[in-house]
């Protein structure tokens, strides 16, 4: 029989561009494992972070890159003109000399000015790529990325040049490229057939003026390349956080697993459930001698109640039970001489709202005067019921 897929590729979700022939299918960039189905856990999440792996666009991080650092040489320029003017002053007033190596001037002067013009720009461009990672991942520090691998040293070839050139998310990263290349070809080409006139006019022009108008034009093409690519990073951003989910999801298997190792084995979860309720139930009987009054239904339940007038403000349940548990506490109750008083309703109220060690409700207030009247009777004791 011939093999189908379970899922095929026209019941995937798709990332759809309106008004166009083209659809891209989330799938082409899904884990390539199969049966990994299931949504990555907290803890994977978690141990992914540390290593260094976090979903983000290296396009988002290339437009800031290249939109602020442009807008600090607009803002600059002035500033790196007039460091030019001076450095070319320099360096041609020195060229006369015949000692212009001696204690290293060139190299000095190559490097203050070098920091200069450079220093301001470089720094922008650092704070850029700092800010736009923050945005996308937050604060976070992690040397596991580029920690040497020796596994990595002989990989798998082929699978490599697959993975890198024949795989379909290499020839969308591929096209993503060329159609950077051609938006960014088109607004240029759009800015300087909009000049082209003045640009021809530059032969009969002065070169200040010549100079400011290019500067102009090409100040504007990165601007508006930017800008672009800004507008393309942005669904970029959350592409690649539901690739990075997709890269994370886990088999059943290694839920389960992971599973064990964070909460146990479920076998001896199990086992120490039940020793700590043979524990509860242990201590809960060894309470019911000293309950003044055991109430019934008279079969299925049986509450333990206790009362001190000087340091407790209402009866306490301090035992109950059900079923077998309410004949074991009315057994060891008769052979305390524990009084045992039938009442179902108030037998089922206490045993369903209250908690061993709580404090009635009041509600309950006067029906249990009338049960500890009944018991004080049954001993014989003279003593006032408030």
């Amino acid at each position: 029989m011939e093999n189908v897929p379970l899922y095929p590729w026209w019941t995937k979700n798709y990332i759809s561009l309106e008004n166009s022939e083209f659809n891209i299918g989330i799938q082409w960039f899904a884990a390539e494992d199969e049966g990994r189905t299931e949504d990555a856990t907290e803890q994977k999440i978690r141990k992914s972070r540390e290593e260094g792996k976090v979903a983000k666009s290296s396009e988002f991080t290339s437009a800031i890159v290249l939109l602020f650092p442009t807008i600090a040489i607009g803002i600059l320029s002035p500033y790196m003109l007039r460091q030019m003017s001076e450095m070319m002053h320099y360096f041609l007033s020195i060229s006369v000399e015949s000692n212009i190596l001696g204690e290293g001037r060139i190299v000095k002067a190559f490097l203050l000015y070098f920091v200069k013009l450079v220093g301001p720009v470089a720094l922008i461009a650092f704070i850029s790529a700092f800010i736009s990672n923050v945005m996308q991942v937050g604060f976070m520090f992690s040397v596991k990325p580029i920690t040497p691998d020796l596994n990595k040293i002989s990989p798998n070839i082929i699978k490599f040049l697959q993975k890198s050139f024949a795989s379909t998310e290499a020839l969308f990263n591929l096209g993503k490229s060329l159609f950077k290349v051609a938006l960014i070809s088109v607004i240029a080409y759009i800015n300087i057939k909009k000049e082209l006139g003045t640009m021809i006019g530059f032969l009969t022009a002065d070169f200040s003026y010549s100079f400011r108008t290019i500067a102009v034009i090409s100040f504007r093409i990165l601007i508006e390349a930017s800008l672009a690519m800004l507008l393309l990073a942005i669904p970029d951003y959350f592409f690649q956080h539901q690739k990075h989910k997709e890269s994370l999801k886990m088999t059943k298997q290694e839920v389960k697993e992971e599973r064990k190792t964070t909460e146990g084995d479920p076998l001896v979860r199990n086992r120490l459930r039940e020793r700590m309720r043979e524990i509860m139930t242990q201590n809960m009987l060894q309470k019911v001698p000293e309950a003044d009054v055991i109430i019934t239904n008279p079969t299925h339940f049986a509450v333990g109640m206790e009362w001190a007038r000087e340091s407790m403000i209402a009866p306490v349940v301090i035992a109950k039970g059900q079923d077998n548990m309410a004949q074991n506490i009315k057994k060891i109750a008769r052979e305390n001489d524990v009084p045992v008083i039938e009442n179902k309703p108030l037998a089922r109220g206490l045993f369903a709202e209250v908690e061993i060690g709580e404090v009635i409700p009041e509600k309950y207030y006067q029906v249990m005067a009338i049960v500890f009247a009944e018991v004080y009777q049954m001993n014989g004791k003279k003593q006032e019921v408030s």
